[in-house]
């Protein structure tokens, strides 16, 4: 610092004249430590600092000295160590939750965020004006309204096959209600977690989603249905209202819930080096417990708005089973899903020609035949050619990694049959080689040749021991 120039804070400018004016008699004691907001004792320790080294003795003693609570650099260098081979991806307030978990490190997150700013592992994100959409408050009552979503995401980083994350939140406590792993974001896929849902907490009052159409029949030229999906007509027969949203932000809840397990979730299941489905499903109901700890929120009333399930597990199944007419035959025949069936009757069956028949696919993949209020006895006995199903934006990828699949195992086998055909070759040679030598040779252990044209004009014998 250049001599004459005094460095203050704008804090100890003002206390500077302040006690100036105390100094000359045109402030009390008392009034100065109420317009400093400070105690009458400690304003006479500053007025008795400026009276010994005049402004100066109101500067701090600790500028530009190195913080007391600053890292020791043996730990601050075993936590970069850590932030850059351990956790080089994790977020600052993941890190130093993992840091404390695993290694026993207690350090802020801040503290994380400087290092990993310093190490170039963290880039500070630019505040950006947002589009300002109108707050919707959280429904008061739990099990009111669940969000629910599928997130299609890399959960392995290659370990293990892409999949979608099926995710059932609560509206108003942000719990997690339910969690799957699925190939692909299907119906299927949902009435399997809805299936599950419904047997551990009751049925919620209503779902709310997304437009796709899984929910909602999007065809605006539709002439024949209901104008239902088979989701919606399930849930209808479980007395549970559909809710589609026209923005994803409207269904904010689920969407944020979704971007932070793609970070969190990912790096969780890569510390326990899980690679597949069923493993990320076996692992899905701890990190449930985890998440409903630490970002659950208590409802307004307290009150559940869940209704327990209290029919027969079987009920529920026929309840999800998605359903379609058939009319049976003359011979009391129909066919669906690329089989034929025949019903089978005591009597002669007259009165069930001609009759329509309605089948339930249970998600287990078995059937039944009802027709008014009992069950008829079906039997397959052929088989037809059926086409390829339509895929949508949500399920393409996976048929295209399934055709992947099966053209590098197609080119493998190539490869392995060229590979032994080439061997066999190469082996049938060397067996050959030496019978050819011997054939050519003389009585006396020599080789003869010719080399001429064809007619025999000239003739050369050529003689040598082999």
């Amino acid at each position: 610092m250049a001599e004459g120039l005094l460095l203050m804070s704008d804090r100890e400018r003002e206390r500077s004249h302040v006690v100036r004016q105390t100094i000359e008699c045109r402030l009390s004691q008392q009034e100065g430590a109420e317009r400093l907001d400070i105690g009458v004792r400690q304003f006479k320790r500053l007025v008795r600092a400026w009276k010994q080294e005049g402004a100066a003795g109101l500067v701090s003693r600790q500028r530009g000295q190195p913080s007391h609570n600053r890292l020791a650099e043996d730990l601050r260098g075993r936590i970069e160590m850590l932030l850059g081979e351990k956790y080089e991806d994790f977020g600052p307030t993941l890190a130093s939750e993992k840091l404390l978990e695993l290694d026993g490190i207690a350090v802020s997150r801040e503290t994380v965020r400087q290092i990993q700013i310093g190490a170039g592992l963290w880039k500070p994100k630019r505040r950006r004006a947002r589009r300002v959409f109108q707050t919707r408050e959280r429904r008061p009552r739990y099990g009111e309204l669940v969000q629910i979503d599928g997130s299609p995401h890399a959960w392995f980083e290659g370990r293990g096959p892409r999949c979608t994350l099926i995710v059932f939140i609560d509206d108003a406590t942000s719990r997690l209600m339910a969690l799957r792993f699925v190939p692909a974001e299907t119906t299927r896929a949902y009435l399997e977690t809805l299936r599950a849902y419904v047997l551990t907490h009751g049925r919620p009052l209503a779902f709310y989603s997304d437009r796709h159409g899984i929910f909602r029949v999007n065809t605006k030229e539709a002439v024949s249905g209901d104008g239902k999906t088979e989701f919606g007509r399930v849930v209808e027969r479980l007395e549970i209202a559909s809710i589609q949203a026209a923005t994803p932000q409207a269904k904010g809840r689920v969407e944020r819930s979704n971007q932070t397990m793609q970070d969190r979730l990912v790096k969780e299941m890569r510390l326990r080096n899980i690679s597949s489905m069923e493993a990320g499903n076996a692992f899905l109901a701890s990190f449930i417990t985890f998440w409903n700890e630490r970002f659950a929120v208590p409802p307004r009333v307290a009150r559940s708005a869940h209704r327990p399930w209290t029919d027969t597990a079987a009920a529920l199944e026929d309840a999800l089973a998605r359903r379609e007419e058939r009319t049976l035959s003359k011979a009391l025949t129909f066919s669906a899903a690329g089989t034929k069936y025949c019903v089978k009757t005591a009597g002669p069956g007259t009165a069930l020609r001609g009759a329509k028949v309605t089948l339930h696919h249970f998600l287990d993949g078995g059937m039944a035949v009802h027709y008014k209020d009992r069950v008829l006895p079906a039997t397959a006995y052929a088989t037809y050619p059926v086409p390829d199903p339509a895929e949508d934006e949500k399920t393409i990828d996976t048929r295209m990694e399934a055709v992947v699949a099966r053209a590098a195992a197609r080119r493998a086998k190539d490869g392995l049959s060229h590979g032994l055909s080439v061997a066999a070759r190469l082996q049938a040679r060397r067996l050959r080689r030496p019978a050819a030598r011997l054939r050519g040779l003389t009585p006396g252990g020599h080789r003869e040749g010719r080399i001429g044209a064809d007619n025999g004009s000239l003739y050369l014998a050529i003689k040598g021991t082999f």
